[in-house]
């Protein structure tokens, strides 16, 4: 009963506003005050009364109106915004500005771009015969997400409209879909880019992250990519692409547990800048070392003495080197027994290093007191490796008899770059 009651309303309704929509035409051409101030209000409710009366209501034409009215309309944002989006051109026409409609208005000219091109994205989508259900999903604050789907092809905004509706996208996640979709056909060529379907939305989305993984310098941060790009694919073969892909880091990072970069553990490393022994407030010289014999044979103090600061060792001694008087040095020095180990190159290091770093050559400070290792989380001096030594992490030796430990690393410090000269001062700035 009340079905019937509400559709006989509805029924009434849509003869009473056919009837005024007639009867507002004989006011003349331009429909008259009063047409033009119901003919928004009529456009709203047009779909509706049609939907439910059988009957089809002509629509009333927004464009038909005058500058002043057209103004209104817009001030008041009656009626849809792809309804009044049209307006704004002919108003141009009638030789307004965007600064001079935003003071009308109110509607900002970065507003007024936004929904004239979201009105033409509109018009592309229903010329691509776009099903009315979903189009009918922009009517209310689509005007942000069509606009982002300027840069696409008809082709592809229809199936990027679908896209959006289905998975219910702000204006946000449009923008990084059209985007994805844009830059899809460029990549080809990319690893893994043939797994992916340039038809399907859902790939073109899911490459993208797929892509970001491999640029991803953080592991934790390629994984991640790769977990969207698994959620978001559409096909099969993107699917898995992007599996073997996550299986395949997974795998490299549980592996690189085992080889933790040097700043995991507790040894201070620092490159030398030119200079800085020179500016430094105090400094320690140190017999420097090259072979096992050395570090066992090399003075074990040496101090300084009268008002010059003469150094004075124990024993004679081919090789010295000045250090600034860091911290970690200052704390080994006291009761003597610190040398400093020279290697040709970074490689003896037990740690992970840029390649670039790989060459230089370094001096590790020892600590030659300790004679065992006691920490897991530090670096010990032992024999065995290049020129008679090498650089072990605790973790190894800790419990372990029999590996001659020579002494406790205290500091590694790594030569100066020759792009620090550019530094330095040049001939004329002492004059």
């Amino acid at each position: 009963m009340g079905f019937f009651s509400f559709a006989g309303r509805v029924l009434f309704a849509s003869v009473f506003l056919l009837s005024a929509y007639l009867e507002f035409n004989e006011f003349g051409v331009d429909g008259g005050p009063a047409a033009k101030a119901f003919a928004p209000k009529f456009n709203q409710f047009k779909n509706h009364v049609t939907t439910f009366s059988g009957f089809p209501v002509p629509e009333v034409d927004y464009r038909s109106l005058g500058p002043a009215d057209r103004l209104e309309i817009l001030r008041n944002r009656i009626g849809l915004w792809h309804e009044y989006a049209p307006l704004i051109p002919a108003l141009t026409l009638d030789g307004f500005t965007p600064p001079s409609i935003e003071e009308a208005t109110g509607i900002s000219g970065v507003e007024q771009n936004r929904i004239v091109v979201a009105a033409k994205v509109r018009d592309s989508l229903i010329s691509s015969k776009l099903d009315d259900n979903l189009l009918a999903y922009f009517d209310l604050g689509g005007a942000e997400i069509l606009y982002e789907l300027r840069l696409l092809s008809a082709a592809q905004r229809v199936a990027a409209a679908r896209h959006v509706v289905d998975h219910r996208l702000d204006s946000k996640a449009a923008v990084e879909l059209a985007r994805a979709m844009k830059d899809f056909p460029r990549r080809r060529g990319d690893p893994g880019w043939s797994s992916f379907s340039a038809a399907s939305p859902s790939d073109c989305l899911a490459f993208t992250h797929y892509r970001l993984s491999r640029e991803a310098i953080s592991p934790s941060d390629s994984i991640a990519s790769l977990e969207r790009a698994l959620e978001a694919a559409e096909t099969e073969a993107a699917k898995e692409q992007v599996r073997e892909e996550l299986e395949r880091r997974s795998r490299g990072v549980a592996a690189a547990k085992e080889e933790e970069v040097e700043e995991s553990y507790k040894v201070p490393v620092v490159r030398l800048m030119y200079g800085e022994v020179a500016e430094a407030t105090a400094v320690l010289v140190m017999p420097v070392c090259s072979g096992e014999e050395e570090v066992v044979a090399a003075p074990e103090n040496c101090k300084s003495e009268g008002v010059f600061g003469v150094v004075e060792a124990e024993k004679g001694w081919r090789r010295w080197v000045v250090l600034p008087l860091w911290e970690p040095v200052a704390a080994a020095a006291v009761g003597g027994g610190v040398v400093v180990v020279e290697f040709a190159d970074s490689r003896v290091m037990p740690w992970r290093m840029r390649t670039a770093d790989m060459e230089d050559r370094v001096l590790v400070v020892v600590d030659r007191k300790v004679k065992v290792a006691e920490a897991e989380d530090g670096f010990y001096l032992i024999g065995g490796g290049d020129d008679g030594l090498r650089v072990e992490r605790g973790k190894r030796l800790v419990g372990v008899e029999g590996m001659g430990v020579l002494g406790r690393v205290v500091l590694v410090v790594r030569p100066p770059r020759d792009d620090d000269l550019n530094d330095q001062l040049a001939d004329e700035d002492w004059d």
